[in-house]
């Protein structure tokens, strides 16, 4: 393959509301994109942009315009093979969600299902916050956090970064809702989210100078595959989505879709 040109893959997904399907991805073909027909973009200037798929769009165009060919191969063989063995395709619609209870920002305990006792709860499963396709999606969940608390709901957001690095990315971004830490990933395992950095990919990360293992402070490399649950009273998962692609996340508009339905 020439290297001046790559394979970007957009893999389908599915939304599941009360064991019916209202969302489908129209992806699913190989788009070929040529290298020198992308300007980089600076990954801060897409964050002006209105739409959270726009600002994804663009993060991923950047993604593939400067990476290099082999680190984009890993990631993507990565992503195949979450998705072909299914061992973190999560909780499914009409679970019960599994309580914990984790250390928001300022170290102090959250319990789920004392928060479900409040209404209705979104929960997020991301990566951290070195990743820039996390850093657009909670920036564009704080702005519809309103509009969720109009809903009666909140929303909580975990990843497996240690709390210092949950308060530093809090206050950058000005996050108003929970951000949580599970460093071990015994929730995100519940969840059925929690797998293991295949060597490859985590080869990349180190080649970007990322030590997962140093940054969550722990001593695994593991990461949860991105997802949101809609969460209702009575403890049981109404909406359920899970992407094993990291470039990609449920829209705003379908949060308050799901919500509405409650």
């Amino acid at each position: 393959m020439d290297r001046c040109q790559i394979e970007a893959f957009f893999y389908p997904v599915r939304i599941v509301w009360n064991s019916k399907v209202i969302y489908r991805s129209s992806f699913g073909s190989a788009v070929k994109l040529k290298r020198h027909l992308y300007h980089p973009i600076p990954i801060w200037r897409a964050y002006k942009m209105t739409s959270m798929n726009e600002q994804l769009k663009a993060a991923a165009q950047q993604f593939q315009a400067n990476s290099p060919l082999e680190a984009q191969i890993k990631f993507g063989q990565m992503i195949e093979e979450l998705q072909k063995s299914g061992i973190a395709s999560g909780l499914t619609v009409g679970q019960k969600a599994k309580d914990f209870k984790l250390s928001n920002a300022l170290g102090q305990d959250i319990v789920l299902y004392d928060e479900l006792a409040k209404g209705p709860v979104v929960l997020i499963f991301y990566r951290g916050g070195w990743c820039p396709f996390c850093n657009i999606q909670l920036k564009a969940y704080q702005q519809l956090l309103p509009e969720i608390q109009a809903q009666g709901a909140q929303l909580i957001a975990i990843s497996p970064q240690k709390p210092d690095h949950s308060l530093s990315f809090q206050e950058k971004e000005g996050l108003e809702f929970q951000v949580l830490s599970d460093p071990h990933g015994i929730v995100t395992a519940k969840y059925n989210l929690l797998f293991d950095v295949p060597q490859g990919a985590k080869e990349v990360m180190e080649s970007f100078g990322l030590d997962l293992a140093e940054y969550n402070h722990t001593s695994k490399w593991i990461l949860p595959v991105p997802a949101t649950f809609m969460i209702d009273e009575n403890a049981t998962i109404r909406s359920a989505y899970v992407n094993p692609s990291f470039m990609q996340r449920q829209s705003p508009e379908e949060i308050i879709q799901a919500l509405r339905l409650l």
